[in-house]
């Protein structure tokens, strides 16, 4: 047995999967915004699935930011009381075994990658793109971490090709202006919004509003599509992935998967592209899906029982 645990900034939840990648149970408790009570959370979740299937397993847990390889403590997370902390280290003094830790966008993609929509690709480069922006990649079934465990921190790159009216940018929380992350994000996408129409919407009511054939919603998304090709078209040109798979919850927006596609080409380069841009198999479930896949099957067996 395989338990993932999706560490989020307002909710954790956790799920245990059988022989196969079956879902054997599922629970969900709220984030405590402290350390401790982070630990205290997932320490109860992994009890409780384990209490309640008879059976001990693996624990690999998804979560924002990254462990630093160079000091074994947690950085670049938004949810920032967990900067500078032990994570991996306390969870496996609390929990009495070797815990793996991973950045969420890395499980998401994993996830896409092993048995979801990108499966059986060498190359899969997964995104989210919802409260904030990141991004993982997969090559042959395992996540690249990369030497700072940055891999993939696509989010937190300068918007490429910047028109005159997206320069410098909006202000970003990592300290720097005009980062992918502030456009592409969910509140990037209502602040765009805002300032072109004076409305104040969120994603989801602007992508509503475009469906029903609202102009300035419909021109929003317009721009939207435009800079994650422009933002896309780097990914494609550095790592050449065969599949890039959106997540998070403007992976909804179904004009996506046409109008990207079709605007990135301006931007590889490449005389075609090959590349295919598909919404998630699993969803919101991805996430933790992915973090109970940083263990092989075979891996997990020694800790059934």
């Amino acid at each position: 047995m395989r338990i993932g645990i999706d560490l989020g900034g307002t909710k954790t939840e956790a799920l245990a999967l059988g022989e196969g990648g079956r879902e054997l149970l599922r629970l969900r408790r709220p984030t405590p915004p402290d350390y401790d009570g982070t630990l205290a959370t997932i320490a109860s979740l992994v009890a409780e699935v384990e209490s309640t299937l008879g059976a001990c397993g693996s624990v690999g847990i998804g979560m924002p930011g990254t462990i630093s390889p160079a000091t074994g403590l947690v950085k670049n997370a938004n949810s920032t009381w967990l900067l500078g902390r032990p994570l991996g280290a306390d969870l496996s003094r609390l929990l009495g075994r070797e815990v793996r830790l991973a950045n969420d966008a890395n499980c998401f993609a994993l996830s896409e990658a092993c048995d979801g929509a990108a499966a059986g690709a060498a190359c899969v480069f997964g995104v989210i793109v919802g409260t904030g922006t990141g991004g993982g990649i997969v090559l042959n079934g395992r996540v690249l971490t990369g030497t700072n465990a940055i891999a993939g921190e696509w989010g937190h790159n300068p918007l490429p090709w910047p028109g005159p009216d997206e320069q410098p940018g909006p202000s970003c929380w990592c300290g720097k202006c005009g980062c992918i992350e502030t456009f592409l994000s969910g509140p990037g996408l209502s602040r765009d919004h805002l300032a072109a129409t004076g409305e104040k919407r969120s994603a989801d009511a602007i992508a509503a509003a475009a469906e029903a054939g609202d102009a300035g919603a419909t021109s929003t998304l317009d721009r939207h599509a435009g800079r994650m090709a422009r933002s896309l078209a780097t990914i494609v040109n550095v790592l050449d992935p065969d599949v890039i798979v959106l997540g998070g919850g403007l992976s909804n927006v179904a004009r996506l998967y046409s109008e990207v596609p079709r605007l990135w080409k301006t931007w590889a380069f490449s005389d075609r592209l090959d590349t295919r841009l598909v919404p998630p198999r699993w969803g919101d479930a991805s996430g933790v899906r992915g973090a109970a896949w940083l263990w092989s099957e075979e891996e997990a067996q020694p800790a059934g029982g």
